[in-house]
């Protein structure tokens, strides 16, 4: 059997590669940096470019790289050329919602596994195993969820199911910062999890269907593109905004801890301020007791600068948390955006 020849060669739009990945890169390589750079003003000793943080020129640039790369595919497409991918898509009201919730859904989760880990092993001092054992009950009660909801709820409505996953893990997230505190343990993460695990499987139960049902199947690999994109950068500006946050509070907090601790030397103070104004690292306790060792610092003050770093890590990792419960909260906004109906549902088909 030959096969049939190929009538239509499809075209890489070269330019408009480039002008997505240049304009992605840059917002979050912006992101990455704020906690050392600063977000809009420069950091003490740090960069600047007239005047400003390089993170504000580098996000601008980043915003103004993907509207030309806006303008490029509709005039490409305006021309009857193969533009990376139809502009049409854009406007597809069932397409931009459920590609928009797969952003946020993203930009959670890679937030809660950068963060979770981080309190479990480096504040914690739990192993690589441990830690792994304990984030388990999420990908349990996760696949439970994805695929579990479609069976239960089969024409249940795509948008009121998406807007309670957003709500478990708004709970999970809520549940988890106000248990984190100096007495805490490593089973305050399970319930939490297990809340916040139900909710990203019901969000992964629907979000595919969502996308793909939303344009003609033609198109049906431009939208698998368009998910995965917006999967990949949830991910990566989860990540780069859960740890510039985190490292920035977990300075500002300790800095201002030591300072009014005063059983911290003013000379102590002064030179924390000097060494931290690119951001304090997160390190476990017998890493800065040692670092405190060798720079030869007394066992009083020693045991002060401990405790105000330990504090200050929680405020970092509360602070971090924070930041994904509002994610969640804004998510909620934009529910409206995905389709009532489950795709192929008499309703649906109707209207």
């Amino acid at each position: 059997v030959t096969d049939a020849p190929v009538e239509v060669r499809p075209h890489l739009d070269l330019l408009g590669s480039v002008l997505w990945a240049l304009g992605m890169g840059l917002i979050v390589f912006g992101v990455l940096r704020s906690g050392e750079w600063g977000w809009f003003l420069p950091a003490e000793d740090g960069p600047s470019v007239l005047g400003m943080s390089p993170v504000f020129w580098l996000i601008a640039a980043g915003l103004v790289t993907l509207r030309l790369f806006g303008l490029h595919i509709r005039r490409l497409d305006d021309a009857g050329k193969e533009p990376l991918f139809s502009p049409s898509l854009i406007y597809q009201g069932g397409l931009n919602g459920g590609l928009l919730m797969f952003l946020f859904q993203f930009l959670v989760m890679m937030g809660l596994f950068f963060v979770i880990p981080l309190f479990l092993s480096v504040a914690l001092g739990l192993s690589a195993i441990e830690t792994g054992i304990k984030i388990t009950p999420l990908s349990v009660t996760m696949l439970l969820a994805a695929a579990g909801v479609p069976k239960l709820f089969p024409t249940g409505s795509p948008r009121r199911i998406v807007a309670i996953g957003f709500v478990a893990v708004l709970v999970g997230i809520v549940a988890l910062l106000v248990s984190m505190d100096a007495d805490a343990t490593a089973s305050i993460v399970t319930v939490p999890l297990l809340v916040v695990g139900l909710g990203l499987g019901a969000l992964a139960s629907q979000l595919g269907s969502v996308t793909v049902s939303a344009a003609p199947e033609k198109l049906a690999p431009e939208v698998g593109g368009l998910q995965n994109t917006a999967s990949q950068f949830g991910a990566s500006l989860g990540t780069a905004l859960a740890g510039s946050v985190l490292i920035t509070a977990l300075t500002a907090s300790f800095l201002s801890g030591i300072a009014e601790d005063p059983d911290v030397p003013p000379e102590v103070v002064n030179q924390a301020h000097v060494q931290l104004t690119s951001g304090a690292q997160f390190i476990s306790d017998d890493d800065l007791q040692s670092a405190l060792q060798d720079a030869g610092v007394d066992e009083q003050t020693s045991e002060a600068v401990l405790d105000d770093y330990g504090e200050a890590r929680l405020d970092g990792l509360r602070t971090a948390l924070a930041l994904l419960a509002l994610f969640a909260v804004i998510a909620l906004f934009f529910t409206r955006r995905v389709p009532d109906q489950q795709p192929g549902s008499v309703t649906a088909v109707d209207s």
